[in-house]
């Protein structure tokens, strides 16, 4: 019988609800070695104060069980299959993190985080700390945690359809239904404003600063997240879709690549080899599309490398589209193979490299198809 079985006393939960509330929050969770839930509240009967409820599972058991103590965070796991099916038992109510906002407090907060993206795409000054405050003046008793996890969401949606987002705010799903529904619908009624964060982010405006080696990060990592079981089907007209549109302007591409050729030259150099520079060919220039890759450069004297460059205005997170050709080629030619992803481009170029096969690096999810009449088989 697992030990979250055998906690059946509604007292002792009450009990660690009433520690919590005298303690408060930051006392309660240091003095039994707990952080703070990410998905679920335990919601006091007595004062509606919203408690963190692996913590209080935990610390109820030794309410219940003086002599065996409470549970340590790492004896039980927390979450939807363990402790909110056992504090349901007992009555009480469970509340997802998020899902309690009404529409007021949603709408509120899906404004303010357009006028920050607003503020952001136009290369505008903003401070989100002074966002939070003001915008927790409207909100019902919002923490300031809260409302960067409910600008989290908000970018997680946009993500998924397609959209920029704020760079500072890293995409987190798990999103209200009422939030998602409320972006999706701001999106489609200020399609002017829309529109014009997009074309804001693909102005081709050349950077003052040339740091370009100082400018390598490191690429970010694939992430994988559940959906809720409530998500809707993410669809925007194609004219929101900013990885399409970006891609699609040329002039924002052909200066990105020409940011890169000046990037390797400088690698190059530094890797002792500058003649290789005089040998390196801008294909897609000399060439055009088509051929997988933008710039053929070199590792050393002997070997090439293969370079398909992505560039945005947007953060280090934002999608970007990848053909079929592009694919192929980098499983073709595998380590010889980069992606130079170039980001916040106008702001100052940051750039990271993915080598070798690019779905070993990102999730790749069809979005077109080459219709025909016929088909060949074997």
């Amino acid at each position: 019988m697992s030990q979250l079985s055998q906690l059946r006393s509604p007292a002792a939960v009450q009990a660690a609800i009433d520690e919590f509330v005298q303690l408060g929050r930051t006392k309660f969770l240091a003095r039994y070695g707990y952080g703070k839930s990410r998905d679920f509240l335990v919601r006091d009967p007595k004062t509606g104060t919203d408690c963190d409820s692996k913590a209080i599972t935990g610390v109820a058991f030794g309410k219940q069980f003086p002599e065996q103590g409470p549970l340590t965070a790492d004896s039980f796991s927390g979450g939807e299959a363990t402790v909110v099916p056992t504090l349901t038992r007992l009555g009480f109510r469970i509340i997802r993190i998020g899902e309690d906002w009404s529409e007021e407090e949603v709408l509120a907060t899906v404004e303010d985080y357009f006028d920050m993206l607003r503020a952001e795409a136009a290369g505008e000054p903003y401070n989100k700390s002074e966002h939070n405050q003001t915008l927790r003046q409207q909100l019902n008793g919002r923490s300031k945690s809260s409302v960067e996890l409910k600008h989290q969401n908000i970018s997680a949606v946009l993500d998924a359809l397609g959209l920029p987002y704020i760079n500072g705010y890293k995409p987190r799903g798990n999103s209200q239904l009422l939030l998602r529904k409320s972006v999706q619908a701001f999106v489609l009624e200020r399609q002017k404003l829309v529109g014009s964060i997009v074309d804001a982010l693909e102005e081709v405006k050349l950077p003052g600063e040339k740091t370009y080696l100082a400018a390598l990060v490191e690429a970010p990592k694939r992430e994988v997240f559940v959906p809720s079981a409530t998500k809707v089907r993410d669809r925007m007209p194609r004219k929101f879709d900013f990885a399409a549109r970006d891609e699609a302007n040329r002039r924002l591409g052909r200066a990105g690549e020409q940011w890169v050729i000046e990037f390797e030259q400088r690698r190059l150099t530094a890797a002792g080899h500058p003649e290789l520079f005089q040998r390196l060919d801008w294909v897609s220039d000399t060439q055009g599309d088509g051929a997988g890759f933008d710039i053929l450069s070199f590792e050393d004297e002997t070997q090439h490398r293969f370079i398909e460059v992505k560039t945005t205005n947007a953060g280090v997170g934002s999608s970007f589209l990848v053909s079929h050709n592009e694919l192929e080629f980098s499983r073709e030619v595998g380590e010889q193979f980069h992606l130079y992803r170039v980001f916040q481009f106008r702001d100052g170029p940051r750039l990271f490299m993915l080598p070798g096969d690019l779905s070993q690096h990102v999730h790749l999810k069809p979005t077109d198809y080459r219709a025909s009449f016929r088909a060949v088989v074997g």
